[in-house]
Parts: C-alpha cells; structure tokens; sequence
C-alpha cells in the first residue's frame, strides 16, 4: 500500500468542485509562484514552521534540541537547517505552539478512513473528495491508490491541478477521476517563467490531452492584478478554452493572507504590497469571457 506526505485534510469544504467535500493537500509542488496561498505545500518534505507571535522566549524548544541546531541571534531564534534532522522534539516541547511540524506521512488506509467519515454529506449534497496541493501529480503513485481507493467506495473524486507532471502520471489518474479543476495561470510562456519558475508548455499539452480523452475539466484562473488581469491574457484564456471546447470557468479573485505564513517560514512574500482585484475589475472579466460563450464563476 502507498503512503504519501499530505500538509491537511479540510473538512466541509464547498469551493474545490461540487456539493460538500473533504479536500486533501499533498505536499510538493513544482512551481513557485509569486501568489502561492500555500507556500507551506511546495516543499515534498516535512519541515518546521516558527510562529513569533505565540513564542514566550522561554527557550524549552533550545534545551529540547539534542543536535543543537537551535540557537537566539540578535534576540530571535534561528535554526540551522544543516543541522536539524526534523525530529520535532522543540515541536513537543513548545507548550505555547510556537513551532509546528507541517507535513504528515499517511498510508492510503488512514487517508481514507478520514475521507469516509462524511460519505453521507458527499451523498446528500452530490459531494465527494477533492485532492489538491500543491501539486498532487508530484505524489502520482499515492494519489493513484487513492482515487482508486475512492471509486471503490463510489465517492466522487476531484484533482486540483496545475497539470505540470509528465502526461504518463496525468493519464494514469485520468480514468479515476471524475472531474479536474485545471489551472491556467497565463499563456505567454515568458511571463508563465517569470512568475510560475517553469514554462506553460508541458501545462497546455497536457490539457489538450485531457480534453482528447474526454475528461470533465473546469478551467480556473486566479486573477492577479497588474500580472495577469490584462484583457489580452483573458481572451486568450478564453479562445484557448473555445478551441478545445471547454464551456466551464472559475475566476479566483487574488487575495493576500498568505503574507503571513511567508512570514512564519522567515521567507520574503513577492507580493507583500499587492492590492485584491475590484469587483468591477472581476465584472469586466467574467463580461469578456461571457462574451466568448463561456459559462463563468467568481470564486471556487
């Protein structure tokens, strides 16, 4: 049986496809955007997050650190990354929970011993399960015994996805699920590079491929302003969708709580002075994209 490495499960979650589902977050994702909400989701391994907030500086988590990667400069904590092994004994000793373990090792058994929990929601409000991420493609063979897992229980079964993963880990799940959220982030590959770290290429084979294989996609956009709101990558967006004949189209409005937990991981946030679109910004999209023929909706 496989196991994989998943940052949370959320329960009664109505954004991440249709009626009440459980989303599992797998850890690891390829891409680094500049907007990412989940920045805690792009490493594939465990690691330690500080919140400077609850810490009281009674310095447990320093006498708790037998490899004695923890050390105070210049009045605040600072961890050796070289040295620490991830045993998460300054985890356990902090009663405050001032440093948290992100990451958990689960089997598919355990996975879907939670997932199950709420089969009778996903019946009665045509639910199910969505995997997300990060990127879940990255943990393909985990993933794979869970959608199976899944289909074996009649639980309907959603990937979120950036769609960067060799087309072999795409096809393999394809039959499995029932429905991809797919993310389209910008077409012009230079500036998929800049802000995405990698280029769209691979991203636009595969869902072309998808489409080939006759798979219910819902295409999502998130909308950031001054780096991909321009009209010119929304018709483009949308005349992609048009030649492949997708009709579906969330529009996920930027927002800027992620600041914080880049905060948390003593990383800088490339878009700390960042603004959220208007809504007549938002209206002015989805009108272009109506325009098109294409069914749009704000938010998940």
């Amino acid at each position: 049986m496989a196991s994989g490495i998943i940052f949370n499960i959320q329960r009664y979650s109505i954004h991440d496809g249709p009626g009440i589902r459980t989303t599992v977050f797998l850890k690891g994702c390829p891409l680094n955007c500049w907007w990412c909400h989940n920045p805690e989701s792009q490493n594939i391994h465990q690691e330690i997050v500080f919140w400077p907030d609850r810490c009281l500086n009674c310095g447990d988590c320093l006498k708790a650190c037998a490899k004695k990667a923890l050390t105070i400069r210049n009045d605040a904590f600072f961890t050796d990354k070289s040295k620490c092994e991830l045993c998460a004994s300054c985890v356990k000793a902090c009663f405050t929970e001032a440093r948290e373990l992100i990451g958990k090792q689960i089997s598919t058994e355990e996975a879907m011993e939670e997932i199950k929990k709420d089969i009778i929601f996903y019946d009665q409000s045509g639910g199910g399960v969505t995997f997300s991420g990060g990127e879940p493609l990255m943990q393909g063979r985990f993933l794979q015994e869970l959608l199976l897992a899944c289909q074996k229980e009649y639980i309907h079964t959603t990937v979120d996805t950036s769609g960067y993963a060799p087309w072999e880990v795409l096809k393999g799940i394809s039959k499995l699920t029932n429905l991809f959220l797919y993310d389209i982030k910008l077409i012009d590959e230079r500036k998929h590079i800049k802000f995405t770290g990698v280029s769209n290429r691979l991203v636009l084979d595969n869902l072309q491929r998808l489409t080939e294989e006759k798979m219910k996609i819902i295409i999502r956009v998130p909308i950031i302003p001054h780096i991909n709101d321009d009209a010119d990558n929304i018709l483009q967006t949308g005349r992609l969708m048009q030649s492949l004949g997708l009709k579906e189209i969330n529009l996920l409005p930027y927002h800027g709580t992620a600041a914080s937990k880049y905060e948390r991981r003593a990383e800088t946030y490339p878009l700390k002075n960042q603004g959220t679109p208007s809504e007549d910004k938002m209206q002015d999209i989805s009108s272009l994209l109506t325009d098109l023929g294409l069914n749009v909706k704000v938010g998940g």
